[in-house]
């Protein structure tokens, strides 16, 4: 007989707190001054985004990342706590900082970030057994740290898959360390669903139209391909054929974790054993509902 799952989803990647400045004057209110609509602090990360956003929907998840031993990761892990995620692979590491993210955010809802070297997680990665006993483990921050290191990647998606788990993967431009798609080559056909954004699906394939990043992307062994295209929806290359969707029709304020709750939202129906079609109408729906507000 087939073993129960203690978790429905795995998530490993960042955890960060965003410092999400929206709106923010062009010209200074007095010297050395400016003005802005809104500034808050947010819980973010790849990670942390879609692993509350799934337990939020009543499902059993396990979060794997790394903290630092400061404010910002206590404030991490006591939200973690507070909303009932399984804390058994986060991992404080003595001398790490938690990554703290600045966040512009433009009136229109469109952003730009500052990053700073603590995004690098130096001294920890996740080890094999973090990655075991879920149904789903989604990569949810590749080619950013901890998951930056083709050896390591390699690691982790052969022990999800030995395990019998639906591997997805969501992209990220890398930052300060480099890592291809072909340095993993030999474990991407182990990748059941991969969610890049336009730009991520631009700059990893060279291409400039969503059917042929896609296309390469399934060259290269992926089984299914859904290119997040922000205003425009959403674009797939799947086992159950291509085809776009649109966006829900919303107010945007902030799009900051947008690309998170829709892997959250197509997470959710793909445990309910929905097509792909019904999955990401429910991954759109998610990303409308976060794009409403500021933060993740």
């Amino acid at each position: 007989m087939p073993v129960e799952k203690k978790y429905d989803v795995i998530c490993v990647g960042q955890a960060v707190i965003d410092c999400i400045v929206r709106g923010r004057e062009e010209d200074a209110y007095k010297p050395n001054v400016f003005r802005a609509e809104n500034i808050a602090l947010s819980t973010g990360g790849d990670a942390v985004n879609e692993s509350f956003k799934l337990t939020a929907m009543g499902h059993r998840v396990r979060l794997v990342c790394g903290l630092g031993e400061d404010l910002a990761g206590n404030i991490l892990k006591s939200e973690a706590a507070r909303r009932g995620l399984d804390l058994s692979s986060m991992r404080v590491t003595e001398g790490m900082r938690t990554p703290i993210a600045n966040l512009v955010v433009n009136r229109d809802g469109s952003r730009h970030s500052i990053n700073s070297s603590a995004t690098m997680l130096e001294g920890y990665l996740p080890e094999k057994e973090d990655v075991t006993g879920g149904k789903i483990v989604s990569f949810a921050s590749l080619f950013r740290a901890p998951l930056d290191r083709p050896e390591k990647v390699r690691e982790l998606i052969l022990a999800a898959h030995e395990d019998g788990a639906i591997i997805c993967a969501d992209t990220k431009l890398p930052t300060f360390r480099q890592m291809s798609f072909q340095d993993i080559e030999d474990v991407l056909p182990l990748i059941d669903y991969m969610f890049p954004n336009e730009k991520e699906a631009a700059y990893y394939t060279g291409q400039k139209e969503y059917p042929a990043m896609a296309r390469l992307f399934r060259e290269w062994g992926i089984k299914n391909v859904i290119i997040k295209t922000g205003p425009e929806g959403c674009y797939a290359d799947t086992c159950e054929g291509v085809f776009s969707l649109p966006p829900a029709k919303v107010n945007v304020v902030d799009t900051t974790g947008a690309g998170d709750s829709f892997v959250a939202g197509f997470l959710s129906a793909l445990l309910e054993k929905k097509n792909v079609r019904e999955c990401l109408e429910a991954a759109l729906l998610k990303a409308g509902e976060c794009v409403q507000h500021m933060g993740a």
